[in-house]
């Protein structure tokens, strides 16, 4: 069963334009005293920000997630580079042959590893 933090983060990720903490509570299905205390440990974290925020006359915080960093390691396919670095190209991500043959190589040494 997933954290109560980490079940908050990817609903707050999946939105970006926020989410109001006014509804994550119930989205979470928890009560308002607990999701305070699961966004201040998300923001204590560096993972969110959190806004005051109006909504007919009642405050509340708008929470966004913060960007994280890429970690290089995710940027390839055993010693191959993505090829979306170098690329200028506006692509179709099922039509692009460099990246699907990328992404191909991505599982096998991905399952290769396990």
């Amino acid at each position: 069963m997933p954290e109560p933090e980490d079940e908050a983060f990817t609903l707050i990720q999946s939105r970006p334009e926020g989410v109001l903490q006014s509804e994550l509570w119930k989205e979470l299905g928890v009560d308002s005293r607990k999701c305070s205390r699961i966004v201040k440990k998300l923001e204590e974290s560096g993972l969110i920000n959190r806004v005051e925020y109006k909504k007919d006359g009642i405050k509340t915080y708008l929470l966004r997630a913060r960007q994280q960093p890429v970690h290089p390691e995710d940027l390839l396919a055993g010693d191959e580079l993505i090829p979306c670095i170098a690329c200028d190209l506006e692509c179709i991500v099922d039509e692009c042959h460099p990246l699907m043959d990328w992404m191909y190589q991505l599982a096998i040494v991905g399952n290769s590893n396990r």
